[in-house]
């Protein structure tokens, strides 16, 4: 790992600003281009990976092509003594994790705005053909004005056929809390599968922690294929608010809200929600954690059997193309 002060390139390390599951991100200073920049840089284990250096030329490329307040702009990529890295803007900001760490409930006065101005920006997204499939609170910086910036588009998929096209990016990925079911299938998902996503992220702001959790990321992704769609029973959040996360946490994509558009559309006009829809698409309001329900296990089960088996295919299909 860089220390605070390594040059690297025409960078100089300010500090590591996170550590992720492929590689780590730093501050810098562009001494090329005399401004404050991040440095992504992978882990020594991708080297030489062509799908790593594909997700990081496609992140490169979506970054490009979307302007947008509440996006991080791409600035370049590059490689030093074989090592590939990403250049994006610098944003002073703090996570949304971080504000979210201590498990406080966020009011929900503070929640809705910040939504929707989340949702706006993958609005934007879709328009241009784009779906981030990551959404989580470790992708939101929130500047210290109150602005939401969309971060980490390692995981788009684009709908134009370039790089990080469906082919490439099909099977499971994403984080075990934030996915929706069709990713976890292993479909490429849409749209919707965001929408999802910032539902799961908005019951944790709301209540402090997100709807499913267990022992194991089996254990989570059985959940969401499986147990009831929570109910918010949160102190201080209207059932208008509720239904409205509740829409977004239907397990059939159909039945959530077709675009963001639809669902800035409610956060936007609350008062005219139909809250009788809440009763038929959420299960029984319950303080017993699912993870400890005791249909978990023969759920977990069941996610084993269907990850293992998105594992298999994607065996075979490496070996069918090797051995042309």
């Amino acid at each position: 790992m860089l220390q605070v002060g390594d040059q690297f390139d025409h960078f100089q390390i300010r500090s590591h600003i996170a550590k992720g599951g492929m590689g780590d991100v730093y501050s810098a200073f562009d001494y090329a281009h005399s401004r404050e920049a991040v440095l992504k840089i992978p882990d020594a284990m991708f080297i030489g990976d062509p799908a790593y250096y594909a997700r990081f030329q496609r992140e490169l490329d979506v970054m490009e092509r979307l302007n947008h307040p509440a996006i991080q702009k791409g600035l370049g990529s590059g490689s030093f003594r074989g090592m590939p890295y990403l250049v994006t803007e610098f944003i002073q900001g703090t996570s949304l994790r971080e504000r979210l760490k201590a498990g406080v409930p966020m009011p929900s006065g503070e929640t809705v705005p910040l939504v929707r101005k989340i949702a706006d920006a993958l609005a934007y997204c879709h328009d241009h053909g784009i779906v981030h499939r990551d959404v989580k609170p470790e992708n939101i910086l929130v500047s210290p004005d109150g602005q939401p910036i969309l971060l980490d588009f390692g995981l788009a998929l684009s709908s134009d056929g370039h790089r990080g096209t469906r082919a490439s990016q099909s099977g499971a990925a994403g984080t075990p809390e934030y996915m929706a079911p069709e990713q976890i299938e292993g479909r490429s998902g849409d749209c919707r599968s965001d929408v999802y996503s910032l539902g799961i992220m908005m019951f944790e702001m709301l209540t402090g922690d997100v709807p499913f959790r267990g022992d194991s990321n089996l254990a989570v992704v059985a959940q969401h294929l499986h147990a009831s769609t929570p109910r918010l029973n949160t102190a201080g959040v209207s059932q208008q608010v509720a239904t409205v996360v509740a829409r977004c946490l239907q397990r059939n994509p159909d039945d959530r809200y077709a675009d963001m558009h639809e669902l800035i559309h409610d956060l936007e006009h609350l008062d005219s929600v139909d809250i009788s829809r809440l009763d038929r698409m959420t299960g029984p309001a319950t303080s017993v954690p699912y993870s400890r329900s005791p249909f978990v296990v023969p759920f977990a089960l069941a996610g084993f059997m269907m990850v293992m088996i998105v594992i298999l295919g994607f065996v075979l299909q490496a070996l069918h193309a090797h051995g042309r």
